[in-house]
């Protein structure tokens, strides 16, 4: 009798197996693409920025750089010229004095953050989990 746990690593492991799978060790690719997608997308900052994006329907630099705490200038800027290269936001500029930006994100990057929020609500869930780990180890 299979239970549902069984059922889900039967599918895990087919998912993986299809990504996986088909991978000459010896010879790898020149390009992977989850550690090029996930590279980009899923560092702190861009994962805050995207989150923070997915709350409010538009933001100005500054008020990103006020949401996203500790993050310096020089990275937002990076990170936003990074994630809007990638189609997960879009930049307006306005012709005025002084220029005033607005980013959102744009359909592609709604779908990123709705996956987001899912790992989001998972890691809330464990983090319980975690800290009674942390603390097994002395790491508290």
């Amino acid at each position: 009798m299979e239970t549902i746990t069984d059922n889900q690593n039967v599918r895990m492991t087919k998912k993986l197996e299809k990504m996986f799978g088909h991978i000459d060790y010896k010879h790898p690719p020149e390009l992977c693409p989850v550690r090029d997608v996930m590279s980009v997308a899923s560092d702190q900052w861009s994962i805050l920025i995207l989150l923070w994006l997915g709350y409010f329907p538009v933001l100005r630099f500054n008020k990103l750089k006020k949401y996203v705490y500790g993050i310096s200038n020089k990275v937002l800027s990076q990170r936003l010229k990074v994630l809007e290269t990638d189609g997960y936001i879009k930049r307006k500029a306005y012709a005025e004095v002084p220029i005033r930006v607005e980013y959102n994100l744009t359909t592609f990057g709604k779908t990123y953050v709705e996956r987001l929020l899912e790992l989001t609500e998972w890691m809330q869930q464990n983090s319980p989990k975690v800290l009674a780990n942390r603390k097994k180890f002395g790491l508290d």
